[in-house]
């Protein structure tokens, strides 16, 4: 049987026992993938070393083996808080403004890339499947190919891939579009994505549509293809139903009393639109007098990348205007938001979503955002509540009745809120029930299974594809 390869930038190791370690939202999204596959997970440790060794280091968990590096400072100075999250990221997100670019941020991101293709090639057989995560990674492949790696390899972009103006804007955009297509597929968000990128491709690097989402660039032939994310619906489900154990479900709760919750929970980032939201709450709780005391607003916002200067700005702003709404409109007896900055773990988040009547999740830009999935999931099916959604975020298109709103339109905000809060039960159960068919449907296992079997797929079909030449005839 195939092994698998995952390559992330970071990588969640289990304890002995089988206790993961939690790294992001990715480790719940590919331990998946190592269900049907014995296999190794490569990437950075989390670890910051003066003299970073040039060998990985392996922990081996029965069907898994870890392998990871670190980086040594100046490699997580350009190639993580410099060219992924300070020009990538914003770029990714159609922020051009937020946008900083550094030759030497560039090259550290390239070096980086080239680092940790010599350290996984040494640990890569020949029958393995390599399966590579995200923007930090982008040139992977094509270090890969360079040091004569012919396996299959696929590439999933968990951000949202912009539109062709935007992207070019990068001055690196050329060199990342021509590294790119080393990968033998692409998986991406939303068809809009697809559409995106495809576009790009043609017009930038002369590629050749091939019907089916398959291009050829240069005699080599890469697909790219929509693979929306799903979550772990069985598991968020249970968590939810037994989420009334939990201490601090319990006492948020009763606390509550008889006031309905909103809730948000989302990373510290600029992309989630936190400020537009509580601004939008503001503009509710302003034209809903009658609903002051009558609702609390729970935002849990844990920070994140505060080495990067535009998130401790951020941070600085959020609480700002946290204190300025509870300074206006609180009073003794009731404070419009809660504002936490603590992590939670997820059997506490399924009972607060749960408990919540509505779930604010307003990104101004998302490539899916998988709390939206999780508060349909968490609801009970006898009294759910309502989502309230960004236009913008890749879930729109797989909860389309979820309540759909411009994140950018404080006021349409503040009336898809108060919509949301008087809505009769007929209609929430109506707008809920398709939401979580579909997503139970389209979990976490699905997008895994999904993705391998079109990349072993596609690889053997290309292994028997005609030449270049007879392609473009």
């Amino acid at each position: 049987m195939a092994r698998l390869v995952i390559v992330s930038n970071r990588v969640a190791i289990p304890e002995e026992g089988g206790k993961a370690v939690a790294a992001g939202g990715l480790a719940v999204a590919v331990k998946e993938a190592f269900t049907a596959y014995e296999g190794l997970w490569f990437g950075w440790s989390g670890t910051i070393s003066e003299e970073p060794s040039e060998e990985p280091t392996l922990i081996d968990r029965g069907r898994v083996q870890y392998a990871v590096v670190d980086l040594s400072p100046q490699d997580h100075l350009e190639y993580y808080a410099g060219f992924a999250n300070r020009a990538l990221w914003p770029i990714m997100h159609y922020r051009l403004g937020l946008g900083a670019f550094s030759r030497s941020d560039y090259a550290g991101y390239s070096r980086v890339n080239r680092t940790f293709a010599r350290a996984l090639a040494k640990l890569v057989e020949p029958d393995d499947i390599i399966w590579v995560h995200d923007y930090h990674l982008l040139p992977l492949a094509a270090e890969l190919r360079g040091l004569g790696l012919d396996n299959p390899i696929g590439y999933f972009h968990h951000i949202p891939w912009p539109a062709a103006d935007v992207f070019n804007s990068l001055p690196a955009s050329g060199e990342l579009l021509r590294a790119i297509v080393d990968y033998d597929l692409i998986g991406l968000q939303t068809e809009a994505d697809v559409q995106n990128l495809q576009r790009n491709l043609v017009d930038t690097q002369r590629a050749i549509p091939l019907g089916g989402g398959s291009l050829m660039v240069d005699g080599r032939r890469t697909r790219i293809r929509a693979f929306p994310i799903g979550i772990d619906v069985a598991g968020f489900k249970e968590a939810a139903e037994k989420a009334n154990a939990n201490k601090v479900v319990r006492e948020t709760i009763a606390g509550l009393r008889t006031r309905k919750l909103l809730i948000g929970v989302d990373r510290l980032d600029y992309s989630k639109g936190v400020p537009e939201r509580m601004e939008a709450v503001e503009s509710f709780f302003a034209s809903n007098p009658d609903q002051r005391g009558n609702v609390t607003y729970i935002q849990i916002t844990p920070k994140s990348r505060s080495e990067v200067p535009e998130y401790e700005q951020l941070s600085r702003d959020v609480n700002e205007k946290v204190g300025e709404i509870n300074g206006s409109l609180g009073d003794p007896a009731w404070t419009p938001i809660q504002y936490i900055t603590k992590a939670y773990p997820r059997p506490v988040l399924a009972g607060l979503y749960r408990a919540a009547r509505v779930g604010l999740v307003t990104p101004m830009r998302d490539g899916m955002n998988l709390v939206a999935k999780e508060y349909v999931v968490a609801q009970s099916e006898d009294d759910p509540g309502v989502l309230v959604l960004s236009k913008f975020a890749g879930a729109a298109r797989q909860l389309p009745e979820a309540l759909l709103i411009n994140p950018y339109d404080r006021f349409e905000v503040a009336e898809a809120i108060r919509a949301a809060l008087y809505m009769p039960k007929a209609e929430r159960v109506a707008r809920w029930k398709p939401m979580v068919e579909r997503m139970t449907r389209e979990d976490v296992d699905w997008w895994a299974r999904n993705f391998l079997a079109e990349l072993e797929n596609f690889r053997t079909m290309e292994r028997e594809a005609p030449t270049a030449a007879a392609a473009a005839e």
